[in-house]
C-alpha cells in the first residue's frame, strides 16, 4: 500500500540506505540525497509530500535548506532530524518552517507515525473547501459559530481560549512553539510570556481533557511548546 512519497536528506550514507529500506518496507516511496543543495533541486523535480531533513550536513545546513524549501514550497511537509536533547536545534528547525522534528537515535515506529501524521494533514481539503468544523476524538470546534463541544456537550471558552484551541487544532499533530502561539494569539509583545500561555493551556485541559493532569490531546513539547494530538 502506497503510504506517501518521501525525500530523505542525510549525509550519513549507511544510515540513509538503511532508513530508506525500512521506510520502503512500510509502504512509502522514498528518494534519497545527501545534502541541502541537491534536496532543493530534487524537490523541484519530483515534488515529494514529505522531506526528512537532517539538521547537520556539509554545505548548506538543514536550517538554511529548510528556510529555502519552505519559501519555495509552502505545502511541503518538512520533518527535521535532530540530535537528541538539543533543544536549540529543535526550536531553530521549527522557526525555520519545519512541521515537526524527530530526535536521533529515533525509533522507526515513531518516525513513521510522524510522517503519516504530516501526510494526513497535508492531504486535508485546502482552505475554501474546509468543513465548517474540526473534529478530533470527542472534541469538535466550529470556527464559524465559535462553538466547541466535547462528546456533544457544549464547552464554554473565553475568546482567547477559543483562539488558542483553534490554532492548535488547525495544526493538529504538529508542535507549535511558545513564541508562535503567543505572538499570533496575543501579539508580538507577548512573545516571552510562557507562564501566561501555560495558564491558558491548563484552563483548556481542565475543560476538555478527561484527566487534565495526564492530557491525551493537549500535550506539552518540553522546552518547545504544545501539540494537539491526533487520534
Amino acid at each position: 500500500m502506497h503510504q506517501g512519497s518521501i525525500l530523505l536528506v542525510e549525509d550519513d550514507t549507511a544510515l540513509r540506505h538503511s532508513l530508506r529500506g525500512m521506510l520502503e518496507a512500510l509502504g512509502f516511496v522514498v528518494d534519497e540525497v545527501w545534502n541541502g543543495e541537491t534536496a532543493i533541486a530534487e524537490v523541484q523535480k519530483n515534488k515529494p509530500e514529505v522531506i526528512l531533513l537532517d539538521l547537520n550536513m556539509p554545505g548548506m545546513g538543514g536550517i538554511a535548506a529548510c528556510q529555502k524549501l519552505r519559501a519555495m514550497h509552502p505545502e511541503l511537509g518538512i520533518i527535521m532530524l535532530t540530535v537528541r536533547d538539543n533543544q536549540a536545534d529543535m526550536v531553530a528547525g521549527l522557526d525555520a518552517g519545519a512541521d515537526d522534528y524527530v530526535t536521533k537515535p529515533f525509533r522507526l515506529p515513531e518516525l513513521a507515525a510522524r510522517i503519516r501524521t504530516t501526510i494526513r494533514r497535508l492531504r486535508r481539503p485546502k482552505e475554501g473547501a474546509l468543513p465548517a468544523s474540526i473534529e478530533i476524538g470527542p472534541i469538535t470546534l466550529n470556527p464559524v459559530a465559535r462553538r466547541v463541544t466535547r462528546d456533544g456537550q457544549e464547552v464554554h471558552l473565553t475568546p482567547k481560549e477559543f483562539e488558542l484551541l483553534h490554532m492548535l487544532m488547525s495544526h493538529a499533530g504538529a508542535p507549535l512553539g511558545h513564541a508562535k502561539l503567543l505572538t499570533q494569539i496575543w501579539g508580538p509583545e507577548y512573545g516571552d510570556e510562557r507562564e501566561y500561555l501555560r495558564t491558558y493551556i491548563s484552563q483548556l485541559r481542565r475543560k476538555l481533557e478527561t484527566d487534565p493532569a495526564n492530557p491525551h490531546y493537549l500535550t506539552t513539547e518540553n522546552y518547545i511548546g504544545y501539540r494537539f494530538q491526533l487520534d
